[in-house]
């Protein structure tokens, strides 16, 4: 049996509207094993079978929400349990104010989880908040999203779990031009001076995850100019990053559709940089959540 405990796992929690879906994704871009919604009482069965899996993760990340909170009160014996596997959950409680969360349901139109009890949205954001506070008292990390957009919550996630200790983390992003260009990047490279994978019928349903993509990318000769310019700026300038007093650094790529080039490119780079031995190296493709 392989007991290889895993190095981390994050419990995230807190108020429906806060931001966990978010959190869980950029958790996932950070290279862990995400899963939504478990039930509190079977977190230590999953934690074991994780560690008796043939490839253990090193990661894990659990959401646990008000969907299922009359197992809330099970938390905390099932993080004692957990400890006792050699495992040292983290609780991550996210949290946003009353108007905040009245807002934010108003301007997405989404059901509140609690809404199938009858409840009036205030009421329900209510009774969320009472069913979470056990969870609140114990929470090792405490985020406050009220003031915080998207880029600004995922960001704030990076910093508090993507460090392995010192270092630079390193994030790539696609996105497309036409819903703007990331709030948090650093470093922006327009790939729309690339061949477009998009005019190829065979292509267009795909992404630059894709192989075939891949393959027709890597064959065109602007590509791999770009590509060898890119990474030699970036090889130079990253490591100087270092020595500053910061914790990651954002490098976008932008193109038409955020699907083909920007993809290709993002993933490209990561895995060049994960290569030459950056341990945090992160990828996150805005367009095709």
């Amino acid at each position: 049996m392989n007991t290889q405990p895993m190095t981390e796992m994050v419990i995230v929690s807190g108020m429906s509207g806060s931001g966990k879906s978010g959190t869980l994704h950029a958790l996932e871009d950070l290279g862990y094993y995400c899963v939504d919604n478990l039930p509190a009482q079977l977190l230590p069965e999953f934690v074991q079978r994780m560690l008796e899996s043939e490839s253990p993760p090193t990661k894990i990340a659990v959401g646990i929400d008000a969907r299922n909170f009359g197992d809330l009160s099970d938390v905390p014996i099932a993080l004692s349990q957990i400890g006792a596997l050699g495992v040292r959950p983290r609780l991550l409680f996210l949290e946003a104010r009353d108007d905040i969360l009245l807002r934010r349901y108003a301007d997405t139109r989404r059901r509140h989880p609690l809404s199938h009890l009858g409840l009036a949205l205030a009421d329900a954001i209510s009774l969320d908040r009472q069913a979470l506070r056990p969870l609140r008292r114990i929470a090792d990390v405490l985020i406050d999203t009220s003031e915080m957009n998207v880029h600004q919550m995922r960001r704030s996630v990076l910093t508090e779990f993507g460090l392995a200790g010192a270092g630079l983390s390193l994030l790539f992003q696609s996105f497309a031009y036409r819903r703007g260009v990331p709030a948090d990047a650093d470093f922006v490279f327009d790939t729309r001076v690339l061949p477009n994978p998009h005019w190829e019928p065979r292509l267009r349903p795909l992404s630059g995850r894709d192989d075939d993509v891949r393959a027709y990318l890597d064959a065109q000769a602007d590509v791999a100019t770009y590509v060898a310019q890119v990474q030699a700026f970036l090889d130079d300038w990253l490591p100087r990053l270092r020595s500053e007093t910061r914790s990651y650094v954002t490098t976008c790529f932008g193109c038409t559709g955020g699907h083909h080039r920007s993809v290709y490119l993002a993933e490209r780079l990561a895995r060049h940089f994960r290569d030459t031995g950056w341990e945090e190296v992160a990828v996150h493709h805005r367009e095709l959540e």
